[in-house]
């Protein structure tokens, strides 16, 4: 290969014929010929001279076309089923039958169909196209192509998240036959069953062509690929790329840039013209002065520019333009730099989750309107797990301002490896290479890695190669080896998931289920880690099905799991109460999204986070981890604006030991603020107040005024204020304001002096011995406390009850604490009176989730509406009470599975939640309407 770089001529004329360039193209969207090779033998059989019987509609997939195999107990999926009980559990018998078959552990398609099928288009050959090369693109083909004109042979490409280009060379004119052999099959090369590139889990391993399929006439000299590397410090960018040649012989040729601003930046800059000698391809490489005045692309200035290029040869010319961005996105110590400017990456992960389609969509604007929703709710950045998005994700975040993780396809785990010299190893360095190659220009692409978790065998080494090899290749993006592990010295920064408030395996001792209160970081951990640290799918807190939303699965998934689940709801007769259990675990959902984030930004030098995630995951079991729905559509129970709150590019912080104070202690908490907005804030203004649920406030103060550089850990003060002026139990609300941006806080104060109450007319008892029936049955009234662990396993003793939500979901992570999401009451039952709540769980119910039982009423009858709920996994619909009240004889009796005598004095809320009980059992309220033998009671103890 010959390179030859010549004198850049600055020349004053307009290269205006590249933007009114007359592209000669054929579309080949439309009807195609198709047929189903399952046997494998259209190859030795020659079915691309032979016409294809059978039609369908591309782009799309065979799904889409109503062509495959319809769903079994024998389908292949591809994809782990690590909760395998639908196979063989009773409670799945009717599902299992053919004529009512519908699977629990992700949606459910119409067709399925996994190894070859054929598709075939004939298209005709101008004499216009004489002496052209003709390129077949296919955009988003799933997954290895193979590729015939007619009787010839073109070749064979595998990359997941590229389209794939094919040189058809000089064709003849007249009519032509195009065949395409796709296999969307696992053979040698394995990225990983649940590789969301591939799997079933998420966007189903289709097969098909999803995107753009069409021939272009080019010049046999023509611009292979060019790539554009900012340099933001001297202003200018260096241009390189390739050419290729088909001619066979040396050549001469000219190539003109210019660049011009995209949108609102109008900048136009000069016009440069170089020429080079080439032999069968020419590389180049120049540098383009941007000017002084040239805007930079971030977050909140998503400024771009078009380099507009043609390349002149006696053969023609060819024409490329490619937007960019200037910007430089560094590492600095333990924090990431965009432009010399400290950012925060708020993330989520995108999952290839697509319900309507089951493939990925190819428009920008179903990109933009995604995007546009994770920036609503304050975040800035999205990881895609273990795939490559098409590049209207690239051109949407682009335009926006959203930073984008890319990863090569892969997630090398239980069936798959990387670093054992599997074919996979050399595939995905192709693939990685492949995916700089389309879309390394793309401004919002900053980071890189090869996929997710890989299994932990000999991949170190690899992945150390790896980061070493593309970083050196194209420094425009920081790459790590691998999303979550492992850790290596020469990482651009560490994506690991340590620092979350619940990790796998953890259960009920992760940090949320521990105590409630907002003073703890990650700074002991983020300090030994010399690099940006990004906390690993934080979050996968789940929220009860939202039944409602089934009606939306209008395409070739349907949800077959939540109609068993709604079954499943109804049989117990609990259907009546679905939305309510949405709305109640949803705010529980919240809450610990709040805490998980905040955690994250009170961190200093914290690099950023990715959420598992802002919208549902419907694989691996069903994961309903999202406050938006698989539509990325809002479920009910809190806002964009709410979630902005403690999300956003600037957030109030509020350091509190507790959430829960006595009326003759002091209500303490520190103030800070993290801020990565545009610039910094100048003379900031810090107001604060205490609130009550009626909207008064209790207290109020400020804070000194003053500038907020772009960091976290920014203190702002101190609060402290006596509360012996609360007389009655309450909530209250701890409102921080810096300018525009706040945040809030629910407390809970409860008198350390309680009035008194006639005790005598209430029993409490751990245990219903004789006498205590006795005096029941004659008219007694009875707080029967079941202390933890008293239960019977089939009575609820089983039943693993925490503070959190259920984390993913029970099925995937096999029935890993908690069990339930939460709990449901009304908030204005009299026997709550002396306890403040809402419908749903707040941090006062802390103590009591730490400290119970849940109770299966299933057992008895269904009239039996207990005092509090706990939500209960959507996989079991049992109906579980944490208090309830029935009569038993003549006397009546409250039944807590919540210990409410173990320990009370170090219990202020079990305190107050005993006091409350007991001060409406000896009122008239007190009057349960459903009556139960007492032996129901007696067998609910071990």
């Amino acid at each position: 290969m010959k390179f030859l770089k010549l004198t850049i001529i600055l020349i004053a004329l307009s290269i205006s014929s590249c933007t009114n360039k007359d592209v000669t193209e054929i579309d080949l969207s439309g009807t195609w010929q198709f047929k189903i090779d399952s046997l494998n033998q259209g190859v030795s059989q020659k079915w691309y001279i032979q016409k294809l019987t059978e039609e369908v509609n591309l782009p799309g997939s065979m799904t889409e076309n109503d062509k495959g195999n319809d769903i079994s107990l024998n389908t292949k999926w591809t994809g782990q089923i690590v909760d395998s009980a639908w196979y063989y559990n009773e409670k799945y018998a009717k599902y299992r039958d053919s004529k009512n078959l519908k699977i629990p552990f992700w949606l459910q398609p119409n067709k399925h169909y996994v190894g070859v099928a054929w598709y075939q288009k004939e298209f005709e050959v101008s004499k216009d196209w004489q002496s052209k090369a003709v390129e077949l693109t296919l955009e988003r083909p799933h997954w290895e192509t193979k590729v015939w004109i007619d009787d010839h042979y073109i070749g064979m490409q595998n990359s997941l998240g590229t389209s794939h280009n094919y040189n058809l060379g000089v064709l003849e004119p007249g009519t032509h036959t195009l065949s395409i052999r796709i296999d969307n099959a696992i053979h040698k090369i394995n990225p990983g069953i649940n590789a969301h590139s591939i799997t079933d889990h998420t966007q189903t391993n289709w097969n098909g062509i999803v995107g753009d399929i069409k021939l272009e006439a080019k010049p046999i000299i023509a611009f292979q690929h060019v790539k554009i590397f900012p340099d933001v410090t001297n202003k200018k960018v260096k241009v390189t790329g390739k050419i290729k040649n088909t001619t066979g012989e040396n050549q001469s040729v000219k190539f003109e840039i210019k660049v011009v601003g995209v949108g609102e930046n109008n900048h136009q800059l000069e016009t440069i013209d170089q020429e080079i000698e080439i032999d069968s391809e020419g590389d180049f490489t120049m540098d383009y002065a941007m000017g002084d005045d040239v805007l930079l692309w971030d977050e909140f200035n998503p400024n771009l520019y078009k380099m507009e290029l043609a390349l002149k040869s006696q053969y023609g010319t060819d024409y490329k333009g490619i937007n960019f961005g200037m910007r430089e996105f560094k590492a600095k110590g333990t924090q990431f730099v965009m432009n010399g400017k400290p950012i925060f990456l708020r993330g989520t992960l995108e999952c290839a989750v697509f319900p309507i389609t089951g493939y990925p969509s190819t428009d920008i604007n179903d990109w933009k309107r995604i995007l546009n929703i994770i920036k609503d709710h304050g975040l800035n950045h999205v990881r895609f797990h273990s795939w490559c998005p098409p590049e209207a994700a690239f051109n949407a975040a682009d335009e926006l301002g959203v930073y984008i993780q890319a990863e090569a396809s892969t997630w090398p785990n239980g069936n798959s490896s990387i670093g054992n010299g599997n074919p996979v190893d050399e595939w995905l360095y192709k693939e990685t290479q492949d995916i700089l190659d389309a879309y390394g220009n793309h401004p919002s692409f900053v980071m890189m890695t090869s996929g997710n978790e890989p299994l932990r065998v000999n991949h170190k080494p690899y992945l150390r190669k790896y980061v070493n090899h593309f970083r050196k290749q194209d420094n425009r993006r920081l790459y790590t080896g691998a999303a979550d592990r492992p850790y290596l010295d020469n990482l651009d920064y560490y994506n690991n998931s340590y620092a979350r408030i619940q990790r796998w395996g953890e259960g009920l001792n992760s940090i949320i289920n521990k105590s409630p209160q907002t003073d703890f970081d990650y700074n002991y951990f983020i300090d030994t880690i010399p690099m940006p640290y990004v906390s690993h799918e934080i979050g996968q807190w789940c929220a009860y099905p939202n039944y409602k939303e089934m009606s939306k699965y209008t395409g070739v998934l349907k949800p077959k799991n939540f109609e068993i689940f709604k079954e499943s709801l109804e049989n117990n007769h609990l259907g009546y109460l679905a939305d309510s259990l949405l709305l109640a675990s949803g705010k529980l959902q919240a809450l610990c999204y709040k805490a998980d984030i905040e955690a994250a930004l009170r961190t200093k030098g914290f690099g950023g986070f990715q959420l598992l995630g802002l919208s549902d995951f419907p694989g691996q079991g069903t994961a309903l981890v999202g406050v938006l729905d698989a539509f990325w559509e809002e479920k009910g129970y809190i806002s964009p604006e709410e979630f902005r709150r403690f999300c956003n590019e600037t957030v109030p912080l509020a350091r509190l030991k507790k959430r829960i104070f006595l009326n003759n202690e002091n209500f303490e908490a520190s103030v800070e603020v993290a801020h990565f907005g545009k610039n910094k804030l100048v003379q900031a203004s810090s107001t604060w107040e205490l609130i009550n649920v009626k909207g008064d406030v209790v207290f109020k103060g400020a804070f000194d005024k003053k500038d907020i550089p772009l960091n976290n850990g920014i203190p702002l003060g101190h609060i402290k204020k006596d509360l012996t002026s609360i007389k009655s139990p309450e909530k209250l609300t701890l409102v921080v304001h810096v300018n525009n941006f706040s945040n809030s806080w629910d407390v809970w104060v409860y008198p350390s002096e309680k009035e008194k109450i006639n005790e005598k007319e209430v029993k409490v008892v751990n245990k219903l011995d004789t006498k205590t029936i006795s005096y029941l049955e004659n008219g007694g009234n009875v707080l029967l406390n079941l202390t933890k662990g008293s239960i019977k396993p089939e009575k609820g003793g089983s039943v693993g009850i925490g503070f959190s939500s259920i984390f993913w979901n029970t099925a995937w992570t096999l029935g890993e604490k908690p069990h339930t999401l939460g709990v449901l009451c009304n908030p204005n039952h009299p026997a709550l009176a002396e306890f403040p709540t809402e419908y749903h769980s707040n941090w006062q119910w802390w103590d009591a989730m730490s400290h119970s039982n849940a109770i299966i009423l299933d057992e008895f009858t269904p009239n039996l509406k207990p005092i509090v709920r706990v939500v209960d996994d959507w996989f079991t619909n049992r109906s579980l009470g944490l208090v309830f009240e029935v009569k038993i004889g003549k006397g009546k009796l409250i039944v807590s599975g919540v210990d409410l005598t173990t320990d009370l004095k170090n219990r202020p809320e079990a305190q107050q939640l005993l006091y409350s009980l007991k001060k409406y059992m000896i009122s008239e309220d007190f009057n349960p309407a459903v009556t139960l033998e007492i032996k129901s009671i007696i067998d609910l103890y071990k």
